[in-house]
């Protein structure tokens, strides 16, 4: 994110460096949201019996209480108040809440039709993308490697569709509307919990009427009491990942990220035993070598005399 301070030069602060202790702590939280967000196709896929419009209901719903229970007891509720006096945010949140609910529903989509492999390829490819996006909607400018970075994930979307036997779609809704979803959130600037509040207040009468019209809504007790885990599942893993961004350096979360799509790669293949077929290996080495391009450059670029000082 570029930041113009305007015609006045100004001096150049150093940047203070986590504590050890903080950083330790900082990689503790972002490792724990990751594993969470990885092996979250596990729950989803214990709910196969559960039609997924009527899962994503239960999740809009138990993650607006739970994220009330959380502000009511941190006492957040008045940090709240700006955001809904403003008209243009409300509205930017809307749009958020509309495509993280379309995010949230192909997800769970994807486990119940046994796609998961293509999911984790939506969530691999979406980095990238975002930087794409970054370029055309902000005139962030990409540097040669990024440039290689974002076209070999083309390259990698196009060979799924040309090797596949059908279109990704799952792959790129996944990435677009989560990528969107990211350009959206970074218009308003809000906290993630308190935007993901708002976001579920909008979706919530929605989900409640949804429960009352969709045939398969009615279910057992003990469902949904495995259904309101759901909101935890949706809300602390945000929470840590919020007390990670305070302890760590962005450098640091950029590895983070990849780790959640890793895990749902392996859970796809080891536990869920979903094929592999050339075409997608294929796919999935494109965008492996396309993000260790960007992460490279990304590392080299932002910190290039320390590493040109490392020790051999």
């Amino acid at each position: 994110m570029t930041t113009t301070l305007g015609s006045t030069a100004v001096p150049r602060q150093p940047v203070a460096k986590p504590s050890a202790t903080r950083r330790r702590a900082g990689l503790l939280y972002g490792l724990s949201a990751y594993l969470i967000w990885g092996f979250l196709p596990l729950y989803f896929h214990a709910l196969g019996a559960v039609p997924p419009l009527i899962i994503l209901c239960h999740r809009i719903i138990w993650s607006a209480l739970f994220m009330a229970l959380v502000l009511s007891v941190t006492g957040e509720w008045s940090a709240l108040r700006p955001v809904l006096r403003n008209r243009h945010k409300l509205l930017l949140l809307a749009l958020g809440a509309f495509l993280i609910a379309v995010n949230w529903l192909i997800f769970i989509y994807s486990v119940a039709t046994h796609q998961l492999l293509q999911a984790s390829l939506g969530y691999f490819i979406n980095p990238l993308l975002s930087v794409a996006l970054g370029m055309l909607f902000f005139r962030e400018r990409l540097r040669g490697w990024q440039w290689l970075a974002v076209t070999l994930a083309g390259v990698a979307v196009v060979n799924l569709s040309v090797r596949s036997s059908g279109f990704p779609w799952i792959a790129l809704s996944l990435a677009g509307s989560f990528g969107f979803y990211g350009l959206v959130r970074k218009a308003v600037d809000i906290n993630s919990l308190h935007g993901l509040m708002i976001e579920s207040a909008f979706l919530v009468p929605v989900a409640l009427v949804l429960l009352t019209l969709v045939p398969g809504a009615m279910v057992s007790a003990g469902t949904v009491g495995v259904l309101s885990l759901s909101g935890v599942l949706t809300a602390v893993p945000l929470l840590l990942f919020g007390a990670a961004l305070r302890r760590l350096q962005l450098s640091s979360i950029g590895f983070l990220q990849y780790l959640g799509p890793t895990l749902q790669f392996l859970v796809a293949y080891s536990i869920f035993h979903e094929p592999l077929h050339r075409a997608t290996l294929g796919s999935f080495a494109l965008c492996w070598v396309a993000i260790a391009i960007y992460v490279a450059d990304s590392l080299f670029y932002r910190h290039p005399q320390t590493l040109a000082d490392e020790p051999e």
